[in-house]
């Protein structure tokens, strides 16, 4: 059977990124994001509801994160969902959390007014390019194109 793992996230950090090395001298960060989520209740109040989400990055994405975001800064992550599993004082635990693969930043921090920047590390390509606003995110194929 066929499978598909694939996250988007934007959202706010919950505190500063803090870059960490591997033994191999792999950069590694683990940051939170806290995404918001806006509804009506079946009484007609709005409300938010926040969702905390773990997220991983590693080498050049994670180093781009420390040198550019902190607490509160707006980001896109796009990457898959990963459990991880272990065991602490003779009890099994696991945690569902993001791997980042691509990381957007969303505005501020020393950027012109309304430019933003991805940085990609897919298919041993990496690297970061400054984006307009008018520039799409994805290049989608045109609908014909849809194989669904």
């Amino acid at each position: 059977m066929a499978s598909f793992n694939k996250v988007i996230l934007m959202g706010n950090l919950t505190r500063d990124p803090e870059l960490r090395h591997i033994p191999n001298g792999t950069a590694v960060t683990d940051v939170s994001i806290a995404v918001n989520d806006r509804r009506k209740t079946p009484n007609g109040e709005w409300v938010e509801e926040v969702t905390y989400v773990d997220v991983t990055l590693w080498g050049r994405t994670a180093e781009i994160a420390c040198e550019f975001l902190s607490k509160s800064s707006p980001l896109l992550v796009e990457g898959r969902l990963k459990l991880d599993s272990w065991e602490t004082d003779g009890q099994k635990r696991t945690k569902l959390k993001v791997i980042g693969e691509k990381l957007q930043l969303i505005g501020g921090s020393g950027r012109s007014s309304g430019e933003s920047g991805t940085y990609r590390t897919q298919g041993g390509k990496s690297g970061y390019q400054q984006q307009s606003p008018q520039q799409d995110y994805y290049d989608m194929p045109p609908e014909d194109d849809v194989p669904f």
